[in-house]
């Protein structure tokens, strides 16, 4: 299994890293538009959607991505776009983390795949916008929740005692999110204060944005909120799949599971992460 995972991570990173890296934001976007493709036809699978019809959500979000891009351009996409989707996400997981897994399939089905195809175009957006605001930019947003959850992870561990959602996700606990959230919030300043003034890079990254634009008092809390809802992302995935009986989103990721899985904390992260940047911008 761990060789397994290793094979996959190194595909991936071979062809993640150069669209990222590449000089156009375009690569980038187009690579991640495939992945987000792949996530809406698990999101149809795990909610209850036959084959045909989730393999026919994966291509009507991958055509809505490509219209995006080709048609009004990113450019176009207006903050208050931003801002509703991350009230959606803090309003909308907040009740369906209250409900639990027996909750969601409650909703209508039709209900669960707009939510879906919405939540993961705009994410998808997002993404491929902050790829256009440069490379520190990008890096900064997925630091900080690789940052988050490898340090809520060995926190957890370490000195986890009080669960956070038993019912959703048993190994996660209130001591692992918050050692979670102070890496976040050091990585921030050490990136803001002490990386970017020494650094040649092509733009500020979101930390430095938001500590410097919005003062260090209302900066620090926006990147605690930010990694709290990273940690809301990958709790409103569990719960779909507990609700389920899935363990995975799919095998797509050899070792990995799904697409889903591997992007569920980015999903509510980026569109806010834009939202909050508007304030500076």
């Amino acid at each position: 299994m761990l060789g397994t995972r290793i094979i996959t991570a190194v595909v991936l990173l071979a062809i993640l890293l150069p669209a990222l890296f590449a000089g156009s934001p375009w690569p980038f976007a187009a690579v991640t538009l495939v992945l987000i493709a792949a996530g809406g036809w698990e999101w149809g699978r795990l909610n209850g959607l036959g084959q045909p019809a989730s393999l026919l959500m994966g291509l009507a979000l991958a055509g809505l991505c490509l219209f995006t891009l080709l048609g009004p351009g990113l450019a176009a996409l207006p903050a208050g776009l931003w801002w509703g989707v991350g009230g959606a996400w803090v309003l909308g997981s907040s009740q369906a983390l209250r409900l639990g897994p027996s909750g969601w399939p409650r909703l209508p089905l039709g209900a669960r795949v707009v939510l879906g195809f919405v939540l993961l175009w705009a994410a998808w957006a997002a993404i491929a916008t902050a790829r256009g605001l440069g490379l520190n930019f990008i890096l900064s947003v997925f630091c900080l929740v690789w940052v988050a959850d490898v340090f809520a992870y060995f926190g957890g561990r370490t000195m986890g005692r009080r669960k956070l959602a038993p019912a959703i996700s048993p190994g996660k606990s209130w001591e692992g999110v918050w050692t979670g959230v102070a890496a976040v919030l050091l990585l921030g300043l050490a990136w803001t204060f002490a990386l970017e003034p020494r650094v040649a890079i092509d733009g500020p990254s979101l930390y430095a944005r938001l500590l410097t634009g919005l003062g260090l008092p209302l900066g620090l809390l926006a990147l605690v909120f930010l990694s709290a809802m990273s940690v809301i992302g990958d709790l409103f995935e569990s719960l779909i799949k507990r609700a389920v009986g899935a363990k995975d989103s799919s095998q797509l990721l050899p070792g990995h599971g799904g697409v889903l899985d591997r992007v569920d904390a980015l999903l509510p992260v980026f569109p806010l992460a834009l939202a909050l940047n508007s304030l500076v911008a």
